[in-house]
C-alpha cells in the first residue's frame, strides 16, 4: 500500500481500520462538523498543497500569539509557558478531530486533515518564542521551510509514529517533524547570535 508522506499528497487507496461511516442516510451531528472543521482548518481542502496552507495556518496562528502577549516578551517563561500550552491544546484537540475525520472521510490518515501540520509547524517555532530578540519574520521563514522540509521526508522516528492508531499517528510524525526544524532552528538562531 502506498505511504502518505504529508498532507500535500491524496492517500486514497488506504481505508481507515475504524468503523466506517457511510455517507448514505446518514446525518452527520454537530460534534462531526466540529471534528472535519478543527482537522482541515479549514484549508485542508484547498486542492494544492493542503498541508503548506496547514503550515501557513500555525504560522498565522504564531504571530496572533505574538500581537496577543507582545508587552510581555520580557516575562520568557510565563509568554513560552502559554505558548506550549495552546501548542499542547491544539495537538490534543487534533488527535480527536484527526481520529474522527479518518472514520469519516473512511481514509487512514487523509490529506485534508492538516491539523497535524498546525500543530508541527508551532512546534517549530518554539525557539523563536525564546530567542524573542532574534528578527522574527526571518526565523519564521527559516522555521517554516525546515518544518516543511521535515515533514515531507520524515527522519527517523517520524514515519515509525505514522503507524500509530488513528489520530495520534496522524498527528505524531508533524510533531518529529516539528522537533527536528526546531532543533535545527535553534542552532542556527545560535550562531547567528554567537557572530552578530
Amino acid at each position: 500500500m502506498p505511504v502518505k508522506e504529508s498532507s500535500d499528497e491524496s492517500n486514497s487507496d488506504e481505508i481507515a481500520t475504524e468503523p466506517i461511516v457511510s455517507d448514505r442516510g446518514v446525518v452527520r451531528s454537530p460534534t462531526d462538523y466540529l471534528a472535519l472543521a478543527i482537522a482541515t482548518c479549514g484549508v485542508g481542502f484547498i486542492p494544492l498543497a493542503p498541508g503548506t496552507w496547514g503550515s501557513l495556518v500555525g504560522v498565522v496562528i504564531f504571530f496572533a500569539f505574538v500581537n496577543l502577549f507582545h508587552g510581555l516578551f520580557h516575562l520568557v517563561g510565563l509568554v513560552l509557558f502559554s505558548y506550549i500550552v495552546l501548542t499542547g491544546a491544539i495537538t490534543f484537540l487534533g488527535i480527536w478531530a484527526a481520529s474522527r475525520t479518518e472514520q469519516l472521510l473512511r481514509r487512514k490518515d487523509p490529506g485534508k486533515v492538516v491539523v497535524d501540520e498546525v500543530a508541527g509547524q508551532l512546534v517549530s517555532m518554539v525557539p523563536i518564542i525564546v530567542f524573542a530578540t532574534w528578527p522574527r519574520r526571518v526565523a519564521v521563514i527559516i522555521s517554516f521551510l525546515l518544518f516543511r522540509f521535515f515533514d515531507i521526508i520524515k527522519p527517523y522516528p517520524a514515519r515509525k509514529f505514522e503507524d500509530l492508531h488513528g489520530g495520534l499517528g496522524i498527528m505524531a510524525d508533524d510533531l518529529v517533524a516539528g522537533v527536528y526544524a526546531a532543533v535545527l532552528t535553534t542552532l542556527l538562531m545560535w550562531v547567528y547570535l554567537q557572530l552578530f
